[in-house]
């Protein structure tokens, strides 16, 4: 079953027992999905949105969330951030689960092999191939400078 699938099973199950916020939550999914097909039909690409893609826009729309509970956090709205925890939840469920340290760097030195990375100036070819692997699995934004580090050994 495709990632699209699992979420419009979810979505009609989200439907039946009337969970508001969660199908709240996977209906702005099924939206962000739709638009990309959009995008990608006017790119010429007929086939629509690929399950990579739909982890790269699940990762986004955690970020997102994650981002904006931190503002309201910071801006004394407790109600809405813990709102857009609640939405993050959800769209977690979609994604694969997030690789230990030790995995991340394991799969940092297997790339570095698989490019022949030797220096600072691989750092863009070790993190395509890390994203093409593992997109949903790790956070690139934390992962940049443990490939920097890794590449400057």
């Amino acid at each position: 079953m495709t990632l699209r699938a699992k979420i419009n099973e979810s979505l009609k199950d989200a439907m039946k027992s009337r969970a508001k916020a969660r199908l709240s939550t996977l209906r702005l999914v099924n939206a962000a999905i739709k638009d990309m097909d959009i995008a990608m039909r006017g790119d010429g690409n007929e086939a629509g949105a690929t399950d990579a893609d739909v982890l790269q826009i699940l990762s986004k729309m955690v970020k997102q969330r994650q981002e904006s509970a931190r503002t309201y956090e910071e801006g004394g709205r407790l109600d809405l951030a813990e709102s857009e925890l609640k939405e993050i939840t959800v769209i977690e469920e979609f994604l694969p689960q997030k690789l230990s340290d030790d995995e991340i760097a394991k799969a940092i030195d297997a790339v570095v092999k698989e490019v022949g990375a030797s220096s600072i100036r691989d750092m863009g070819k070790v993190m395509g191939g890390l994203k093409a692997k593992y997109t949903g699995q790790m956070d690139f934004g934390q992962v940049g400078p443990m490939v920097k580090d890794r590449l400057n050994q």
